[in-house]
């Protein structure tokens, strides 16, 4: 008997002494917010590569994001090596066209960078914007986000030189935390540059230009989880903080109309731009969702007409894209996914000559090395990422961003998840994974025979079902 109960007090001592380590450790959030059971995640993680035969279902049968995809950001992240063995699991839409030359380590480039905005002329800048990563952060809004998150996302972000853009909830103290370069985004309720009356307000634009950090501005007009349908944030999510950030009240649910109420035609659409970078003197972008295709030349055309209304780059999301709460339709069913907006954009701004002038960023579900090299291809400048982020924070895909009750801390309202998320650790693997995923798009450039990824063209890449250029999202997939 005296055996079982010292044996029993030892268990309960090794316990609580590794109870107090997982409290005390931050490399794990999941640990740190369910000391001790959080064991059982990782060792059915780790079990589950052993035992493949007995799974009954494959890497590659999740949604929204697999298995696949989601262990190659988490270990570029923790800096893991993504070496392989025993052949490939995916089951390719499309492949790469490798050169029968590849380029050696002497004659590779690093990335040149680009201009955004002019300098000179018709919808000229004070402050162009040279950017030096064609990898970079997506749209995420404090409040969506906790501000441990978007801590760790602003000082990754500044470590691994790369652009952050802030979400349409305003811009917070925890986007200019780490001193990287910003985005500020005005979604349809201009929350952060508005008035009283949810005007845009002149005076607030000025105040946010200020900030040296803010490098340019973007309209979004919709975002790939909900085209037509405005920013929702649940009351439970608007803090005192958030609402004086956003200049609403606290504790409503935060929901934004349907579009901007000033914006309802080209025309109008190019006076606001030309108004944003006039008050600015910033670049100014647009972020939409492609329905119509006609409505691409219409637009580009008013911009050869009206230079100055012109904008100084279009950030195209798929209609899968999004990382917000949305109604499922919207979601489901509504929007072009990117495989057939992104070459639909980059034609119509080439064939009305603005190939220089307008820059093009395309978003949705490219959180992998070749969705990003094939958007490269098939002529974006940049790309940007918001889940793939997310993931990178520790994210598991437990779904209840709304809820508040995000288990990672990196959605959640409670502050005793978000303080198992630290912003130091993550912030390192923000920057891993940003470097990671630049690595080895460089990589496929490299075996495509071109020195750096501005060199990629659509010839490079395949559709394997129709021998073109481009891909097809796998039957089924989102």
């Amino acid at each position: 008997m005296m055996t079982f109960v010292l044996l029993a007090v030892l268990i309960l001592i090794g316990l609580a002494l590794l109870y107090a380590h997982d409290k005390r450790q931050t490399s794990h959030t999941i640990l740190r917010n369910y000391p001790i059971i959080g064991y059982f995640r990782y060792f059915a993680e780790t079990m589950g590569e052993y035992m493949r035969q007995y799974q009954y279902l494959p890497d590659w049968s999740e949604r929204p994001f697999n298995r696949l995809e989601r262990s190659w950001v988490y270990r570029s992240a923790k800096g893991v090596s993504n070496l392989r063995s025993f052949g490939s699991e995916n089951v390719p839409s499309f492949v790469f066209r490798n050169a029968a030359f590849a380029v050696l380590e002497e004659e590779k480039r690093g990335y040149p960078g680009k201009m955004i905005g002019i300098a000179e002329g018709p919808g000229a800048s004070q402050k162009p914007y040279h950017a030096k990563s064609f990898f970079n952060i997506s749209g995420m809004s404090y409040g969506a986000l906790s501000h441990a998150a978007v801590s760790a996302l602003s000082r990754g972000a500044k470590m691994a030189g790369v652009w952050m853009a802030t979400g349409e909830g305003g811009l917070a103290p925890y986007h200019l935390e780490g001193g990287c370069d910003v985005v500020m985004q005005m979604g349809t309720a201009k929350y952060g540059a508005r008035d009283a009356n949810g005007n845009l307000s002149e005076a607030k634009l000025r105040e946010l230009a200020a900030h040296e950090n803010v490098r340019m501005f973007e309209v979004k007009l919709g975002q790939g989880a909900k085209p037509g349908k405005g920013g929702i944030l649940p009351g439970i999510k608007v803090t005192a903080e958030i609402a004086a950030i956003r200049g609403i009240p606290m504790g409503q649910d935060s929901i934004s109309p349907n579009r901007h109420t000033d914006i309802g035609s080209i025309r109008e659409l190019g006076d606001f731009v030309n108004r944003v970078r006039t008050v600015t003197g910033k670049p100014v972008g647009v972020k939409f969702v492609l329905g119509e295709p006609a409505f691409l030349d219409e637009w580009f055309s008013d911009c050869v007409a009206h230079p100055e209304g012109c904008p100084d780059y279009v950030q195209i999301d798929g209609g899968e894209g999004g990382s917000g709460a949305a109604p499922a339709p919207l979601m489901d069913y509504v929007g072009l996914p990117i495989t057939l907006a992104l070459p639909l954009v980059v034609a119509a701004r080439d064939r009305n000559g603005l190939r220089e002038r307008v820059r093009i960023i395309a978003s949705a579900k490219l959180i992998t090395p070749d969705k990003v090299a094939w958007a490269l291809c098939m002529g974006a400048d940049f790309v940007s990422s918001a889940r793939g982020f997310m993931f990178s924070l520790g994210c598991i895909q437990a779904m209840k961003c709304g809820s508040g009750n995000c288990p990672t801390g990196v959605t959640s309202s409670k502050e005793s998840l978000i303080s198992g998320l630290d912003p130091t650790d993550k912030a390192v693997r923000v920057a891993r994974y940003a470097e990671r995923m630049r690595d080895e798009v460089e990589i496929i450039a490299h075996s495509c025979g071109v020195r750096d990824v501005t060199g990629f063209l659509p010839r490079h890449v395949t559709d394997i079902e129709r021998g073109v250029g481009g891909f097809r999202a796998p039957q089924g997939s989102d």
